[in-house]
């Protein structure tokens, strides 16, 4: 049986870096103004561990926000002698922290593993050096080879972090990137569309006209282009877009950019459409006023039907269909079971995300 898996989430806005990337402004992306103390991460441990069921379940400490490994050595141990307490004495599973490339070494490593981390995520953004250069992230992609290499060596999980629609960044560049971390095996993968936040020199830029957000389609026809490509290659994609808060919406501190509160679910259902739509298209079914059936795991369901049924209108108004109606069926998450007429088909979705890739020339 799995377990339930729950996070307690540490931030620790802009402590340990350097650098003011021209997109970042962690105070405002967290809500948070204050470095965090070994006291806060102790007292936010217990609150999180009171609400959290009994039984069988995985807990996760995590630290977020800033470059964790460009704190002063005695404050990254202070921080970490907590979580590492916990994980001792079997309270908490494992130990997540984020960091920059060009802060991971043998002496950092080291450290880390002496306080039993599990999870070292890069924010690496993209691996094409130009993009780096004017997003000022005061690192190059070789970098990023050398220190997720040292932290698979040190047997660390290898997180790795990217962003679409930076400052000279296009579609194959952020396609490239993908690409790059696919080569190098990564355990898990976020991905985040580039947003205009209120106080960054990425406000100054677009107020200036010199850079131009990426539009909310644009961004989901990118993102669905390399959350294919990762699912092709079994590369798992923890997050999709930023978490919504307070300050993280459109009207908040996000002036301008792809913001969506559920940005993930576009861009699953508009790779669900695509499926769709491919299959029906070649398969010369003929469809007008006729009911069609899809039948598939019940967790895929609303990714088929799309946000407020986009996807079923879709398919109804291009093909002329009566209507659609949807099910649960016990089968593979991989299948969708189609039938018209009593007449059945089935969908392979790994060989259809092959086909498609194909087909747009990404592998």
């Amino acid at each position: 049986m799995s377990k339930d898996y729950f996070i307690i989430p540490i931030f620790v806005p802009h402590l340990g870096c350097p650098h003011d990337c021209v997109f970042c402004n962690q105070r405002r992306i967290t809500g948070l103004s204050t470095n965090v103390s070994k006291e806060l991460v102790q007292k936010t441990i217990l609150e999180y561990i009171a609400t959290f069921p009994k039984g069988n379940i995985k807990v996760e400490v995590a630290f977020y926000g800033g470059s964790f490994t460009g704190i002063k050595k005695e404050i990254q141990e202070e921080l970490l002698s907590v979580p590492f307490k916990f994980k001792e004495e079997g309270r908490i599973d494992g130990i997540r922290l984020s960091t920059r490339p060009d802060y991971i070494d043998e002496e950092i490593l080291g450290l880390l593993k002496k306080y039993k981390v599990d999870t070292i995520e890069l924010g690496v953004q993209s691996m094409d050096d130009e993009v780096l250069y004017k997003s000022g992230r005061g690192h190059n992609s070789q970098q990023v080879y050398l220190a997720s290499k040292l932290i698979k060596e040190y047997e660390f999980n290898l997180g790795l972090q990217m962003m679409i629609g930076l400052v000279g960044d296009n579609r194959d560049k952020s396609i490239y990137t993908a690409k790059e971390f696919i080569k190098l095996e990564p355990y898990c993968v976020r991905i985040y569309p580039t947003l205009v936040i209120k106080d960054t020199y990425l406000e100054k830029l677009y107020k200036n006209r010199f850079y131009r957000p990426l539009s909310l389609e644009e961004a989901v026809h990118i993102t669905t282009d390399i959350l294919i490509l990762f699912e092709y290659y079994n590369i798992d994609v923890i997050r999709v877009g930023l978490q919504p808060t307070d300050n993280i919406r459109l009207g908040g501190d996000v002036l301008a950019g792809p913001f969506h509160p559920s940005f993930r679910q576009l861009v699953e259902s508009n790779i669900n459409k695509i499926i769709l739509d491919k299959f029906i298209s070649l398969s010369n079914i003929q469809l007008t006023d006729k009911t069609m059936i899809i039948e598939t795991k019940g967790k895929n369901i609303s990714n088929i039907v799309g946000q407020k049924s986009s996807n079923t209108k879709y398919l109804i108004d291009r093909y002329g269909l009566k209507n659609i109606k949807i099910y649960p069926k016990n089968i593979p998450e991989h299948f969708i079971d189609i039938s018209i007429d009593d007449i059945s088909y089935r969908i392979d979705r790994r060989k259809a995300i092959e086909d498609y890739l194909k087909s747009k020339a990404i592998i």
